[in-house]
């Protein structure tokens, strides 16, 4: 398995200091979070040649670039036209430094729109921008997230924009919470598009983060159901306004590393 963390852990470092960070822990891989200020600096506002060096610096470094994650969000439909833009201009810069895939999210469903309208919307929308990520080696993943926790309507738009270059991040946390499906059965229903995932675990009773393995989430059979299929996409952890990253990258990571040599017994 392949492993890396959203820059909500480090989030005031340079981008050579998440590089350095993950090598130190164990991490295969970055996730950077756009929009955000954080200190890694891929932004949309950076120059080609900013681009071309940041690239650069994940290759010499020996750390992947693993994934954009953007607060796109398309269940509106008057902000339809702004998020589409914004998906196109967070594609290229995924391209031009490396990236394979780029989070969005679904979104809220507002109030007056029946989940048949949104799913088509999003249908719409990402299928409107799938082009153009297969152009830059690119994946678009929809996250399981917000009103998109249930892996059914995700697998709805997945199979109904049916294009490769469009496909999940599965959030193996946010189905569980909200009860709309287990484990296995977000896999049963995502597994045909999963290329990325966040891991995280929380407290059933308080609802806060936790350690992984001390919560409600079952990180090792979601191991063991990746591992079935030969899944060679990231693992990243996200972890927002919780530890220090010293204290939490490392065991976290020595958690599922620990989860995944239990499979191989």
């Amino acid at each position: 398995m392949k492993y890396a963390f959203m820059t909500f852990s480090t989030p005031e470092l340079t981008l050579a200091e998440n590089f350095d960070a993950a090598k130190r822990y164990g991490y295969d891989g970055i996730e950077p979070r756009l929009d955000r200020e954080h200190g890694h600096k891929i932004e949309v506002s950076a120059p080609a040649e900013q681009r071309a060096a940041m690239k650069a610096q994940a290759a010499e470094a020996g750390v992947a670039i693993a994934c954009l994650a953007t607060s796109i969000r398309y269940a509106d439909a008057a902000a339809t036209d702004a998020m589409i833009a914004e998906t196109h201009e967070r594609i290229d810069l995924a391209g031009d430094v490396g990236c394979p895939t780029l989070r969005v999210f679904g979104g809220g469903i507002p109030e007056d729109v029946s989940r048949e309208d949104a799913i088509a919307l999003l249908v719409k929308s990402l299928s409107s921008v799938a082009d153009h990520a297969a152009e830059r080696d690119v994946t678009v993943c929809l996250e399981t997230h917000d009103d998109w926790t249930d892996p059914a309507h995700v697998a709805a738009v997945l199979s109904a924009v049916d294009h490769p270059s469009i496909a999940v991040n599965w959030d193996i946390m946010h189905p569980v919470r909200t009860g709309k499906a287990t484990i296995d059965e977000s896999f049963d229903a995502l597994e045909p598009w999963i290329r990325h995932l966040h891991v995280h675990d929380r407290d059933a009773e308080s609802g806060k983060l936790c350690p992984i393995g001390r919560g409600e989430i079952d990180h090792r059979r979601a191991l063991e159901l990746l591992a079935g299929i030969d899944y060679d996409g990231y693992i990243s952890g996200e972890w927002i306004d919780w530890e220090p990253a010293e204290v939490h990258l490392p065991r976290e990571l020595e958690i599922l590393k620990g989860f995944e040599a239990t499979l191989q017994t």
